[in-house]
């Protein structure tokens, strides 16, 4: 289940059927059932919890807090993507993005974060970056990580 908070309203941000298919498809090979909220923000909000939670200044365009369950017990929240709305229509314009593809990139790579994937590491971001790939392809998006100016 997605649980869709609206911190700012826009005609350009994904419908929650839109946010509900990238969720299951980047859990598809890991969970069934388990529940995710995606908070949508504006710049000021995601200025103030990138310097609370990374100590780094601006806006960037996401933030993965996992669940971190301290009592032993089943439950299906895995934890919390908090998205940069004009942040993410930026950089889909200066990358020459299609921006749902973008939004569906930035949703899949999150939900890769709350199931524990990383890419500090070469290694790890050599991985997660093939499981972003492999899941936005199979939804008929385009490579992320290729620039359409790379053939100019």
């Amino acid at each position: 289940m997605v649980h869709i908070q609206h911190a700012i309203a826009g005609e350009e941000i994904p419908l929650k059927i839109d946010f509900q298919r990238w969720v299951r498809a980047a859990l598809s090979n890991y969970l069934k059932n388990a529940e995710v909220l995606i908070r949508i923000v504006g710049e000021d909000e995601m200025i103030a919890l990138n310097q609370q939670y990374r100590y780094k200044e601006g806006a960037t365009n996401i933030l993965s807090f996992p669940y971190e369950n301290l009592i032993p017990c089943k439950i299906s929240f895995l934890g919390d993507i908090v998205i940069c709305a004009p942040v993410v229509m930026r950089e889909a314009l200066e990358q020459g993005k299609d921006e749902k593809a973008h939004w569906a990139h930035l949703v899949i790579h999150g939900v890769l974060h709350l199931l524990g994937f990383d890419h500090q590491q070469e290694t790890e971001a050599e991985h997660m970056e093939s499981l972003e790939i492999a899941i936005l392809k199979s939804l008929g998006y385009p490579h992320p990580y290729e620039s359409i100016y790379e053939d100019l």
